[in-house]
């Protein structure tokens, strides 16, 4: 018995640019293309009812930005996986978007192989992104850490998390109750142990308490 094809939905206002995306997904034999929208507005409206495996966002969308449609969908769709395919490579783009429910980053232009291998990833459990984007990812990493007891240089989201790490959830359901991926929940971690010079969850608690 055949393997039924991969449904993808095409987030994108560039008009050719979208039909681009639309005919590799209809060349392409293990994929099958379930809808093309120009904006946010629309995909909200119509991707529950298409239930889509995969969706390609882009960032820079006319009214709601892709992020924040990312983040609505994530709560009607967890199921879902989100691959930004975007010109923006600047790291809070990065981060905004992973911490939404995106699950891939992909700098433009992508070719159709890279497009392909990247769903294909996506639906393997991977987290795809352009060269470029691990290295930053990776680096943000390398950073120096925050002087001992000093919590000034963790984001919102860093200090939300942490309390909810404080108050015993299990980073599983801290992604349930963020509406994030697991994924995004274990990057804040190691950014949050990172910047707290500790290296577990009871160092990191206990710190917390400490502030």
């Amino acid at each position: 018995m055949s393997t039924p094809p991969v449904t993808v939905a095409v987030v994108e206002d560039d008009d050719a640019l979208r039909s681009y995306f639309v005919e590799m997904l209809e060349t392409a034999p293990q994929l099958a293309c379930a809808g093309a929208f120009a904006d946010a507005e629309q995909a909200l409206a119509a991707l529950p009812g298409l239930c889509p495996a995969v969706v390609l966002m882009d960032i820079n969308l006319p009214g709601m930005s892709g992020v924040e449609c990312v983040r609505q969908l994530s709560q009607v769709l967890p199921a879902m996986q989100v691959i930004m395919v975007t010109v923006y490579d600047n790291s809070d783009s990065v981060f905004d978007s992973l911490a939404a429910g995106a699950s891939g980053y992909l700098v433009k232009p992508v070719q159709p192989g890279q497009l392909v291998a990247a769903i294909e990833e996506v639906r393997a459990g991977g987290a795809p992104m352009s060269m470029n984007i691990a290295r930053r990812v990776v680096q943000t990493f390398q950073k120096p850490a925050a002087a001992d007891g000093d919590d000034s240089q963790l984001g919102p989201r860093e200090v939300e998390i942490l309390a909810l790490l404080a108050k015993g959830l299990l980073k599983k359901e801290i992604a349930e109750h963020l509406n994030i991926s697991y994924w995004t929940v274990q990057t804040f971690v190691g950014r949050i142990y990172k910047k707290l010079q500790v290296r577990s969850r009871s160092q990191a608690v206990a710190k917390f308490h400490r502030l």
